[in-house]
């Protein structure tokens, strides 16, 4: 088997340059998460980054303040776990333009490898 160290270095320098894309579109990747029949919704980023919470009025009861900070919390999760499923299949595609079936230990934060 002859293995070409030019094509490594080749193939190496194409995963950087998209690696360096998929940084990218990280900031362009957006997801809303709701809770309590979207009562309560939080808009994030690719680069987990909050950008916006919504609170419907009738969500609003000083009475009520854990239910609402609870409904907050699981919101957010929800808004990471679709974040999480897009930066999964955009690894995805990366990998597979490559020809790889899955990365050992997948993104770090994100699961185990991709299939």
């Amino acid at each position: 088997m002859n293995i070409n160290p030019f094509d490594i270095l080749k193939n190496a320098q194409k995963v950087q340059e998209q690696m360096g894309s998929f940084q990218e579109k990280l900031g362009a990747i957006f997801v809303t998460g709701s809770a309590g029949g979207g009562m309560v919704e939080i808009d994030i980023n690719g680069r987990m980054e909050v950008l916006n919470i919504r609170i419907a009025p009738e969500a609003v009861d000083p009475q009520d303040i854990g239910i609402l900070e609870g409904l907050i919390v699981s919101a957010f999760t929800s808004a990471i776990e679709k974040i999480k499923e897009a930066i999964n299949r955009e690894m995805g595609a990366l990998a597979g333009g490559l020809g790889i079936s899955g990365l050992p230990g997948g993104f770090p934060g994100f699961g185990t490898g991709l299939s």
